[in-house]
């Protein structure tokens, strides 16, 4: 038996410890963030997005909440609140604010106060989670009159937040997302 001890400790040396970075924890470890992987997860992340569009309706920004199911299993839900912000970060001058939103966690609006006084939702996890455990997830923000996109796979970007033309009649942020199967 002791031989058997001396083996296992012998093996667990820091070598053993992984660390997984960006979003692979939520990739490798989805229950720990949406509770599974079955039908009540993916009601999870539906809520996830719902929760930040509720939260710019309570704090007074948008008084509009739209949600589509289709047929091929996404969802969009759209708000008509102040848009994401998609100007570039101040810790991550080369990303927009949407992009470091989407792709870390624990970034978001919700930790100060200044942006939301009351706030429902896994604060700065949320939307990463969601975008994490998504194949497809295209956001579309409508700010200062002009239409604004990003899309993404897995939570990796598909390319840089885009001007996709004018918006004079629009606002707030739309986010469809298809669940990784």
């Amino acid at each position: 038996m002791n031989d058997l001890l001396s083996t296992a400790s012998d093996s667990y040396d820091a070598a053993s410890i992984e660390v997984l970075e960006g979003l692979e924890p939520v990739r490798k470890r989805p229950g720990m963030y949406i509770g599974g992987t079955d039908e009540r997860a993916l009601h999870h992340l539906v809520a996830e997005v719902l929760d930040n569009a509720m939260d710019e309706a309570v704090a007074g920004h948008a008084n509009r909440i739209e949600m589509e199911m289709h047929a091929d299993g996404s969802v969009t839900i759209r708000d008509n609140g102040r848009g994401i912000p998609i100007d570039p970060h101040p810790k991550f001058p080369d990303k927009s604010a949407l992009e470091v939103i989407l792709c870390t966690l624990h970034a978001g609006g919700k930790f100060s106060g200044k942006a939301y006084q009351t706030s429902g939702g896994l604060h700065g996890v949320g939307a990463s989670v969601v975008n994490a455990l998504s194949d497809h997830m295209r956001v579309e923000v409508a700010r200062n009159r002009t239409l604004y996109a990003q899309e993404f796979s897995r939570g990796i970007p598909q390319g840089p937040v885009a001007q996709v033309g004018q918006a004079p009649n629009r606002r707030g942020t739309a986010v469809t997302f298809h669940p990784d199967p």
